[in-house]
């Protein structure tokens, strides 16, 4: 092996322990962070992760990021509808087996948009589906739901 050769493997072999041993600590601290999103606070903590969200359905559509905040969800997002129908909304969770009802955290009538900010207690044996709902009473006409809960590694 020539010594070109083998300090390349020596630096690869480095760079994957750091960045294996980064991605542990990432997924392991996830989930328990005490930190903003939007950056470090007052006491000068790292920001937490954010991940980014976004379902649609007919002619709406909501996006935003998540990220886990004092033991607790959040969902910062728009909701935006280009049509003159009403839209909302709605998210779902499930705790140690127990499905909850939906719960609606934004609504709009006609084009425009609005923000919203939603937050839910979480651990790990929480999970959570949102979806965006035409009309603003219920959930019987639905876009495909997207899990709010699934933090990926990276």
């Amino acid at each position: 092996m020539s010594l070109r050769t083998r300090t390349r493997a020596i630096t690869t072999t480095a760079a994957l322990a750091t960045a294996t041993t980064a991605a542990l600590t990432l997924s392991a601290a996830a989930p328990v962070s005490a930190s903003t999103a939007a950056g470090a606070t007052a006491a000068g903590t790292a920001a937490a992760a954010t991940v980014p969200w976004s379902a649609s359905h007919g002619t709406a559509s909501a996006a935003g990021d998540r990220w886990v905040e004092s033991g607790k969800l959040v969902l910062d997002g728009t909701l935006t509808n280009t049509g003159t129908g009403c839209y909302s909304v709605w998210a779902r969770f499930v705790h140690d087996w127990v499905v909850m009802p939906y719960t609606k955290h934004a609504e709009i009538c006609g084009a425009g948009s609005v923000d919203f900010t939603a937050t839910k207690s979480y651990t790990y044996t929480v999970t959570g589906t949102l979806r965006v709902c035409r009309g603003t009473t219920d959930t019987t006409d639905c876009g495909q739901g997207v899990s709010i809960t699934h933090w990926p590694i990276g």
